[in-house]
């Protein structure tokens, strides 16, 4: 493992620019040729795929957008935040580069190209309402928690903490929870939510609620199943963080839980967010059907920047660091996982093979939304063994970056959540050679036709004579 810092200058999306006329770019609401863009038509439809899942009077964003009166005040909050596409404090919470790697992710809640210039369009036309009668049909929510994963087959609460508006950060475990299985069961997804009553409570210092991750207290939580024979032989999860999305295990990865488990969080990270606030995390399970057998095993591959090499001075706007592990075994790479802390804004993720080096992910970065970004299963890389996997982090500590309390000062790593880190924790499933092939296999006879041998993004043997340069491999 290695790291390096240097200037880097980060990519972007140049000044776009609304023409006048029909917008053929991207997928989603295309921009009319002609008449006006209203809510009614054109960006109530966008709001309830995209944005109404927190942005209702009982969910846990800030503001209701569902009705005209509720979102004219916010339109222009609404073509700033949406406008920012993958970069920090965009709108909905999805900051995959969409203009490199690999682009098939599970969980998808990003917007197309067409609804973000629509947005603009019905923003800068004034933000007309048009005809009632073509609103959608209201959407019906019957769970304030609105899963990503459906609705849970099995929901485990932490114990509530009380977190004091201003104090230092605190660290520990919870004791184990009693899951209440009386079965054997394989785990298909799970997702936490952070509930806590800070919604509606004053902020004590000002400014301090945006200084950690938003309303949250939880910076993270590790947490793991034990099972009930007493020797703690730990099957799910992975973490909580601030903002977290849902986790899918490949669906011949399921984990088990047995009869009797308990679920332990065993390091809990709090912080401050400005308001005293008590807290709880609610932990939703979806199973496999019962009788499922997984057929290959995931686990945890942490990529990371040695914590003491990480070195950011103040008012430092462009710095980089790496880390790398080479693989020891064939993989399947299933989940990308940035985590890194306030001035951190984007993470890379590298493979090279021999002489191919390919960027599978790029993805922006926000410590109020931690975000796991879980592969399609035809799309997930097949890495053979030996294969170089990098991380590259950049990080704005100026004042051009909003999130960070006093970009004077320097920033090195650590756990708090002033310090900083530069970790993947990534999900990958081993592969014996036999199995690496078959999946190979799988994946020629899905992205290629008889005889053809152009390469496969994140598979570099998939193609092993005579394949094109890397440069050749196309965005999947």
């Amino acid at each position: 493992m290695s790291a390096s810092r240097s200037a880097h200058r980060l990519p972007g999306f140049a000044g776009w620019l609304l023409a006048a006329g029909v917008t053929t770019l991207g997928v989603g609401t295309p921009v009319p040729a002609s008449g006006e863009v209203t809510f009614s038509k054109d960006i109530a439809p966008i709001l309830q795929r995209s944005c109404q899942r927190c942005h209702r009077a009982d969910g846990f964003a800030p503001m209701s957008l569902v009705t005209y009166e509720e979102v004219r005040p916010y339109a222009r909050a609404v073509k700033h935040r949406t406008g920012l596409r993958d970069k920090p404090g965009v709108m909905p919470p999805w900051m995959i580069e969409k203009n490199i790697g690999i682009q098939r992710y599970k969980g998808d809640s990003s917007l197309g190209e067409q609804e973000i210039l629509t947005i603009a369009a019905w923003v800068d036309g004034g933000a007309p309402e048009g005809d009632p009668a073509d609103l959608p049909p209201p959407l019906s929510w019957p769970d304030r928690l609105a899963w990503e994963i459906g609705e849970p087959d099995l929901i485990v609460d932490s114990p509530s903490f009380t977190m004091p508006a201003l104090a230092a950060d605190w660290w520990g475990s919870f004791d184990p929870i009693p899951m209440g299985l009386t079965e054997d069961r394989y785990i298909a997804a799970y997702e936490v939510k952070e509930l806590h009553d800070a919604k509606n409570k004053e902020i004590a210092v000002e400014g301090a609620a945006q200084q950690t991750a938003g309303l949250s207290i939880f910076h993270h939580a590790l947490f793991k199943t034990l099972n009930p024979d007493g020797d703690n032989f730990a099957t799910c999860c992975n973490t909580h963080e601030a903002g977290r999305n849902a986790e899918w295990f490949d669906p011949e990865a399921g984990k088990q839980v047995k009869a009797g488990a308990t679920l332990f969080f065993n390091t809990v990270h709090i912080h401050a967010n400005g308001r005293e606030t008590t807290a709880r995390m609610r932990v939703g399970f979806k199973f496999h059907p019962r009788g499922y057998t997984p057929a290959v095993h995931s686990q945890l591959l942490h990529i990371a920047t040695n914590p003491d090499l990480i070195d950011i001075p103040g008012m430092a706007k462009d710095v980089r660091f790496d880390g790398m592990v080479t693989l020891q075994d064939n993989v399947k790479v299933t989940v990308f996982e940035p985590h890194m802390h306030l001035p951190g804004v984007r993470m890379c993720l590298e493979a090279t093979y021999g002489q191919t080096v390919e960027t599978l992910s790029c993805a922006g970065y926000n410590h109020s939304w931690v975000l796991a970004y879980t592969f399609e299963d035809d799309y997930a890389p097949l890495l053979p063994k030996g294969t170089i996997l990098r991380i590259i982090g950049y990080f704005d500590n100026s004042p051009s970056n909003p999130v960070v309390p006093d970009p004077r000062n320097w920033s090195g790593g650590g756990n708090r959540s002033v310090d900083n880190m530069n970790i993947n924790i990534g999900q990958v499933i081993p592969l014996t050679d036999e199995q690496f092939e078959a999946e190979m296999e799988k994946r020629r006879r899905t992205f290629l036709s008889d005889g053809e041998r152009r390469a496969i993004l994140g598979c570099p043997l998939c193609v092993p004579f005579g394949r094109e340069t890397p440069q050749a491999a196309r965005s999947q």
